[in-house]
């Protein structure tokens, strides 16, 4: 059978054997008729708690959160349908959009262009988030699970806050949006090294789906209460990364309401492990880069046998990236054991310890090899994966040497379907 991956902007093709091979793709729901509409009834009608215009008063400063350019948040729709409703009740000047690179890079101003809109941009201050610059942030108490807060002081300071974000299962924090727009993506370097330290990754509830109970997303939800959130807007995206749904309202009830949506849609349940899994980080622009392709790897890890085969696709334009600690990280010890021992000795310590964590722990667990159009061999070899250029060879050649009964799952949209294994499966 012939199986379209999502990679970068143009998809790739790959040849399976139709016997062996189980196709795993998210529920398709279709696009909303009028995506503006259902901003407006989101904003106008939330799931809980007055609109969003009665929550504003005139002269107040508003600080809206949004995801970085590594994420397909629709910005250009929730941003203006955002402004629309403050339209007549606070200035454009008293409007900052604060994006939530977390530790990521800032956004070029194409970028932003891109992102947004030239309208938006040229309306509102837009501000990339910078995590390690200490002038730009403000201690905000510790919480949760003893957390030192850090918080980008434009947002802080600002009278009305709003999150916007769309929603998805995440591979160590349950899922995405809601409270995570504010940290860790508005937060400081130490915050976000302490919510994403050895202990809370490492955990078992540190894991797809899992909000309540998951160290990880109980601190994130502990931090947003106790500093503050007026609005949250959230959408839930099809595989086209059209909007399915938008919620908005209170913080809390509203992204319950939005993963219970993502949970129907995207995780799929499966009743034995497979020999190999092929799996990409999503396209673009989510596979911009490896770091953000662990997730792509993370998903295929959850139905993998042990020892077995993930083949992950995921173009890499922008490399390891080339920012940060990430690529030193990788390739500062011999194997993929040894950077989980060194992560346990030294935890909060090792740069992007939780990214190379779970990296290291899939590696640890089955053999990775990617498929990237931006990234050599050598580079690969120095992160512990290897490169296929085949994918239909490599897949046939592991089908072989498992034997007669190997299996292969295909995950074509890569994190935004989330298999898992039921309960007594070996």
């Amino acid at each position: 059978m012939r199986v379209r991956l999502a990679y970068g902007e143009t998809g790739l093709e790959i040849e399976l054997p139709d016997a062996a091979t189980t196709v795993v793709t998210p529920r398709h729901h279709p696009a909303a008729p009028d995506p503006a509409a259902a901003l407006r009834a989101a904003l106008r009608a939330p799931v809980a708690g007055p609109p969003l215009r009665d929550r504003v008063r005139p002269g107040q400063t508003v600080a809206i959160s949004a995801c970085d350019g590594t994420r397909p948040q629709p910005r250009h729709l929730m941003i203006p349908a955002i402004l629309e409703e403050l339209d007549g009740i606070v200035d454009p000047g008293d409007v900052t959009i604060l994006v939530a690179t977390g530790t990521h890079r800032g956004n070029t101003d194409a970028e932003l262009r891109a992102m947004f809109g030239d309208a938006v941009v040229d309306t509102v201050s837009v501000v990339n988030h910078d995590a390690r610059d200490a002038a730009s942030l403000t201690y905000a108490g510790t919480h949760g699970a003893d957390v030192p807060v850090w918080l980008n002081s434009t947002w802080v300071d600002a009278d009305v806050r709003i999150t916007t974000g769309f929603v998805e299962p995440h591979f160590f924090a349950g899922f995405s949006g809601g409270p995570k727009l504010v940290a860790p993506g508005l937060a400081g370097l130490e915050t976000v090294l302490t919510l994403h330290d050895a202990a809370r990754i490492g955990h078992p509830s540190a894991t797809w789906g899992v909000t309540h109970g998951n160290p990880v997303h109980d601190d994130v939800r502990a931090i947003a209460a106790a500093t503050g959130v007026t609005f949250g807007l959230d959408v839930i995206l099809n595989g086209d990364k059209d909007i399915v749904a938008a919620f908005g309202g209170d913080l809390a009830a509203m992204h319950a309401a939005a993963t219970a949506a993502a949970r129907e849609a995207a995780m799929r349940p499966l009743d034995a492990p497979f020999d190999v899994v092929v799996t990409t980080n999503a396209g673009y622009p989510l596979d911009q880069n490896l770091y953000q392709a662990v997730k792509g790897m993370s998903a295929a890890f959850q139905v993998v046998r042990p020892g077995g085969l993930i083949v992950c696709a995921a173009e890499c334009r922008d490399g390891f990236p080339d920012h940060g600690s990430y690529r030193e990280v990788l390739a500062s010890a011999p194997s993929p054991q040894a950077l989980l021992a060194e992560i346990a000795a030294r935890p909060r310590t090792v740069p992007d310890q939780w990214q190379v964590q779970i990296q290291a722990r899939i590696q640890a667990g089955a053999r990775v090899v990617m498929h990237t159009s931006h990234l050599g061999d050598d580079d690969l070899a120095a992160a512990h994966l290897e490169q296929t250029r085949d994918i239909s060879a490599t897949v046939a050649d592991a089908l072989a040497q498992a034997g007669p009964d190997a299996r292969v799952c295909v995950l074509p949209e890569g994190p935004q379907t989330i298999p898992y294994l039921t309960a007594g499966t070996a």
